[in-house]
């Protein structure tokens, strides 16, 4: 029998792991829409105006699974967690109302955007579009300041266990949200372009290689290649507030178990009674990383009581996938933007292209590795230092029913989304001549181009 406890740690990651990819695509991929629809307008070429309806369509969808795997982490989060929500709700609560406002004017803007296709002038529709993207970008930056304050909780007082002086403003913009938002945004950036350009990369491999599909890749692909150098940056700004804040994350990211003056970098390696062991050994490289200072002294895992630590093996490893994956994703389009700079077009290496196909999926990877870091390198703390997750959860019995019952949800969410995308992606061409891509000819700007 699973433990409650477990029980709803299981169901809220099991939850926020399938949520965060839909999240990051509806984050990210408005944009793309936009982008495609705004080269259709500026050039006139109806290659890309159709590129822009079928991505529309797909978003349609991620928006619509986004809205049900959403609503069902709302629900929890009361009643997972009541002990959270009960001391700590006045908080935390700006945020999440904030963001709620987001999601009801994309969703809005979204039904606009949808239905007024052939209905308004082309600019008109493209300028319908924006609200979309913006409301994406402040639904994601909101619901992530209420987790950057559970890192680094600001904005009040406790006093005999009861919260008291409550600054909302002061809690949304705590030390943690800079580095965190910016850090989930790029990362929706990366997610969608890199998981987009490998379903076309996947069709180059296979021959097709027109006009259409390169020009998709091409788009998506530079989506997440010039996101992956920004995150790359970012994400050595968060590790620097984490040694700063956060030491015992930072311990277990290194599985650093004794204060080490000249702290060595430890690459990969397995946790063997509270020892890291075969891993790989930069000397003096976690010191300057943390602190720019290649003696400086790193504080281990011995500092805090063996109950007070996060489960380290787990948040090592995340931790070295999540950099490895992006470091690599770096490199990819490191090679791309070469290729492109010093020829003006795509790589022909049929290698690069399988690199891309593996692309999406890695930045999968790399995107829930990293929210393992964040989530368990924070534990057995909800709100660090502040609140014990075994304080928080449910005291009723049972709570392990609930996540056997979801999980044929999640199963179904994800079956059902990648039907409907596969029958949007093999549907032919909506613009009621069936043409092929090569055949697409050049309008008059502003024209309808169907």
């Amino acid at each position: 029998m699973i433990e409650d406890l477990v029980a709803a740690r299981m169901q809220m990651a099991l939850s926020l792991g399938w949520h965060i990819v839909v999240a990051c695509l509806g984050v990210g991929f408005p944009a793309l829409v936009l982008l495609a629809e705004w080269r259709g307008i500026r050039t006139g070429d109806r290659g890309w105006t159709l590129l822009a309806r079928r991505w529309a369509k797909a978003l349609a969808v991620v928006f619509a699974v986004g809205a049900v795997s959403g609503t069902i982490l709302s629900f929890e989060m009361g009643l997972l967690w009541p002990g959270l929500m009960g001391t700590y709700g006045e908080v935390i609560g700006l945020p999440f109302a904030i963001e709620g406002i987001a999601f009801f004017i994309e969703a809005i803007f979204l039904g606009i955007y949808l239905f007024a296709w052939g209905r308004l002038p082309p600019r008109a529709h493209l300028l319908s579009g924006i609200p979309i993207v913006l409301a994406g970008l402040a639904s994601a930056f909101f619901v992530v300041t209420a987790n950057a304050w559970m890192q680094q909780p600001e904005g009040f007082r406790l006093v005999d266990g009861r919260v008291v002086d409550v600054s909302p403003w002061e809690a949304m913009f705590n030390r943690a949200t800079p580095h965190q938002t910016v850090h989930m945004l790029l990362a929706a950036l990366m997610v969608t372009g890199f998981l987009v350009a490998s379903v076309y990369a996947v069709a180059i491999l296979r021959g097709k290689g027109d006009a259409y599909h390169r020009r998709a890749f091409a788009l998506a692909f530079s989506l997440g290649a010039v996101a992956a150098p920004a995150q790359v940056a970012v994400g050595d700004w968060a590790a620097h507030s984490v040694a700063e804040h956060q030491p015992v994350k930072l311990a277990a990211m290194e599985a650093l178990f004794r204060t080490e003056q000249g702290a060595a970098l430890r690459l990969g390696g397995i946790v063997v009674d509270d020892e890291l062991r075969y891993a790989v050994e930069i000397p003096n490289a976690l010191s300057l990383l943390a602190y720019w200072d290649p003696d400086a002294t790193v504080a281990g895992l011995e500092e805090v009581p063996p109950d007070l630590r996060p489960p380290v093996g787990i948040v090592h490893w995340a931790f070295d996938i999540m950099v490895a994956v992006g470091l690599a994703l770096l490199a990819l389009s490191a090679w791309f933007a070469v290729v492109a700079w010093r020829r003006r077009r795509l790589p022909d290496s049929s290698w690069f292209y399988r690199a891309a196909v593996v692309a999406g999926p890695a930045a999968v990877v790399a995107l829930e590795a990293g929210w393992v870091v964040t989530e368990v390198g924070r534990q057995p703390w909800i709100v660090y230092g502040q609140m014990l997750t075994a304080d928080a959860v449910n005291p009723m019995s049972g709570l392990r029913y609930g996540f056997y019952a979801l999980l044929p949800v999640y199963v179904l969410l994800t079956v059902a989304l990648i039907y409907v995308l596969r029958r949007l992606a093999r549907a032919p061409f909506d613009d009621g001549a069936a043409r092929r891509v090569s055949d697409y000819r050049v309008v008059p700007d502003g024209e309808d181009p169907r």
